[in-house]
């Protein structure tokens, strides 16, 4: 019997063909499992002569549950690297103005941040600083000589009764705080004998929060080495840092003094190379709740100007570039993060092949050196010169290899006279004309977007087989500023339409089975699901609510940032008859028309969205006889930062939504 194995361009065919079936057998999808994999880069700081960059590369450490980092020196020409500091808590590296030492915060052995310098040609980290509270912030003089930091004043060492004479007054901060609030102050350091100076006092105080990936100083050195400009609130109570201004402080004197006739709620400061002018961020119109802004004021007085009037995108601070002209700026237009070059009131795009930025920083030639994401990819970390292309720094993300993600693709849709948008999230495997079942997953904020990238909350959800939604309602921060301050006065039903509309855009193309369709998401986004279970009952199989918004009430009185969230909500609701509208916005008024099997998730010592608003929603759910399960992880934080609770986050998500959603695959 002979067996005819067919002509060459068939076999290669049929080779290929087994290839492929062999590949596609061996490919698997993105899962929880993988979150421990993610390689963390953040902070680059470009060397002085451009050659080099320090960032922060961190990994897991499943034995201890933590994030291990490794202050890392990558070279620009060959893309090598090496470690320069493994020491726990390392991060916020920032180059002498020579070049020649690198500054540092590290944990001591009490766990508090302390600053350390290591010279580059050799030897041990000096730690400089010894305080009992954690440094949070720093800069180099212009000299080199001397380093300015902030830390909290310390406690006073009590004994006897007055250990326990401890009530203490409650101002403006969190339910969650144990004993009055320390104003954070300005020191300076000597490099050559360690010795320290107070440069300011009294009950003002530097504001600690900062933007995701702003620069970790606040403090800005007069190129003459005499002053520093700084951002000073009125206390040091996390619900007053929307009184914060521009201050300069005479380091000879301590006098401190307004720096610029500028409104409240400014923050991250930079003063141009030469000292000339200063840009800063603030609010659209100085309201909190207004669309952000970079300004750029003249040192030597005068009103701040916008540094892009006509840029309708929310923008931060990225910084200047060596002209002493123009400046940086980082934003999100529709569903993809950019960089603009602004310079004389007009902005520029600048072409980033499709990449999101992260954090970056800019190098004395004007090159820019940031982290992106890709729609396959996490985070890299990328270097772009002044009219050029990005180039990849490194190539540290391994969870992806071998693994088949899901395609995306934004959308967009109208609702209530405006235009929203979203991502969409394929299965790996869809097919089209394939119906299948939906899940919502909603960014929190709501000051914020989603964006057509690698995001690890799609992969996870899509991978089940479920197309994945994640909407950018009204309030998100990528589509202008009619459509973020739409949201004021109006934080749940108009969003909850925004996100139907949505939802009915995708029934209306064929994609989703209707029928089998789950809401979720965390922060904001459990606010939504709060809402969206109560406001549409019948619409859903399953529900995930983390670190839900479910009163707004307690949100404006018992969250770290309290009486801000009057900007969004409306004015107070203790004055006039205002508590109405705030029972109008707040899910728990009506969560007694929920039907939705629900999951709720969140952490014990969450400051920003206290846990009793999740027991509201569990005991509404719960005496409504609602199917729920409420687990509380027993650690600070708005949602769990180690490596394991935040892997047992996306376990649950998906064991939970997954039985419910009874996918026929």
């Amino acid at each position: 019997m002979r067996i005819s194995f067919g002509t060459g361009a068939q076999v290669a065919a049929l080779v290929a063909a087994m290839v492929l079936a062999t590949t596609a057998a061996q490919a698997r999808p993105f899962s929880a499992d993988d979150l421990p994999r993610l390689v963390r880069i953040g902070d680059p700081q470009v060397a002085p002569d451009g050659k080099s960059v320090l960032t922060v590369i961190g990994r897991a450490n499943l034995k201890d549950n933590r994030w291990d980092g490794e202050l890392t020196l990558i070279d620009v020409a060959t893309k090598a690297s090496r470690v320069l500091s493994r020491r726990a808590g390392v991060g916020s590296a920032r180059w002498s103005p020579d070049g020649r030492s690198i500054a540092f915060l590290a944990a001591d052995a009490g766990g508090r941040a302390q600053l350390h310098v290591l010279a580059m040609d050799g030897g041990d980290a000096r730690v400089l600083t010894s305080g009992k509270t954690n440094v949070v912030m720093f800069a180099w003089s212009p000299d080199g000589t001397r380093l300015a930091f902030a830390a909290a004043d310390e406690a006073p060492e009590l004994t006897g009764e007055a250990k326990f004479e401890d009530g203490f007054e409650v101002g403006n901060h969190s339910f969650l705080d144990r004993a009055p609030r320390k104003p954070i102050h300005i020191w300076t350091v000597s490099l050559a004998d360690g010795a320290a100076k107070r440069v300011t006092s009294g009950p003002r105080s530097l504001p600690l929060g900062l933007p995701p990936n702003g620069p970790p100083s606040q403090l800005n050195w007069t190129p003459d080495g005499k002053a520093i400009i700084f951002v000073q609130a009125d206390t040091p109570a996390t619900g007053d840092a929307d009184s914060s201004r521009l201050m300069r402080v005479d380091l000879a004197s301590g006098k401190v003094d307004p720096m610029l006739p500028t409104p409240s709620s400014v923050r991250l400061p930079l003063l141009s190379p030469d000292g000339s002018k200063l840009a800063f961020g603030m609010a659209r119109d100085g309201k909190p709740a207004h669309q952000s802004r970079v300004m750029i004021a003249a040192t030597a007085g005068g009103p701040p100007r916008d540094a892009a009037p006509d840029l309708d995108v929310a923008v931060e601070l990225v910084g200047w570039l060596p002209d002493n002209q123009s400046v940086v700026l980082a934003g999100t237009d529709g569903t993809i993060g950019g960089l603009w070059l602004a310079k004389d009131g007009k902005a520029t795009r600048l072409d980033t092949a499709g990449l999101n930025p992260g954090s970056a920083d800019i190098a004395a030639d004007g090159a820019l050196v940031f982290t992106a994401t890709a729609a396959g990819r996490p985070a890299e970390l990328f270097r772009m010169a002044a009219g050029g292309k990005p180039e990849a720094l490194t190539s540290l993300q391994t969870a992806t290899d071998g693994v088949t993600l899901g395609r995306q693709e934004s959308i967009r849709w109208k609702s209530d006279g405006h235009v929203a948008d979203g991502v969409i999230t394929y299965p790996p495997d869809y097919q089209p004309g394939q119906k299948l079942p939906l899940v919502l997953y909603i960014h929190g904020g709501p000051v914020a977007a989603s964006l057509q990238t690698f995001t690890t909350a799609s992969q996870i959800l899509a991978a089940q087989g479920w197309i994945v939604l994640e909407p950018n309602y009204r309030g998100s921060n990528n589509r202008g500023h009619v459509f973020q301050e739409a949201i004021i006065g109006n934080a749940s039903a108009g969003p909850g339409r925004d996100i139907m509309a949505g939802v009915a855009e995708l029934k209306k193309r064929g994609l989703i089975d209707e029928k089998r369709m789950a809401v979720s998401g965390w922060s904001y986004g459990g606010m939504m699901t709060s809402w969206l279970i109560g406001a549409y009952p019948t619409a859903w199989k399953a529900a995930v609510a983390g670190a839900p918004v479910t009163d707004i009430l307690d949100q404006y009185t018992t969250a770290d940032n309290n009486r801000q969230r009057a900007g969004q909500y409306g004015p107070s609701p203790f004055v006039g008859d205002n508590m109405a509208s705030y029972s109008r916005q707040s899910p728990i008024f009506q969560a007694w028309k929920a039907r939705t099997p629900t999951l709720i998730m969140a952490d014990v010592g969450d400051w920003r969205v206290t846990i009793p608003q999740a027991y509201k929603l569990y005991r509404a759910l719960s005496d409504n006889k609602v199917e729920v399960k409420f687990i509380a992880y027993p650690v600070p934080g708005h949602s769990p930062s180690d490596p394991i609770r935040s892997r047992d986050v996306w376990r649950r998500w998906v064991d939970w939504l997954k039985p419910r959603l009874a996918t026929a695959r």
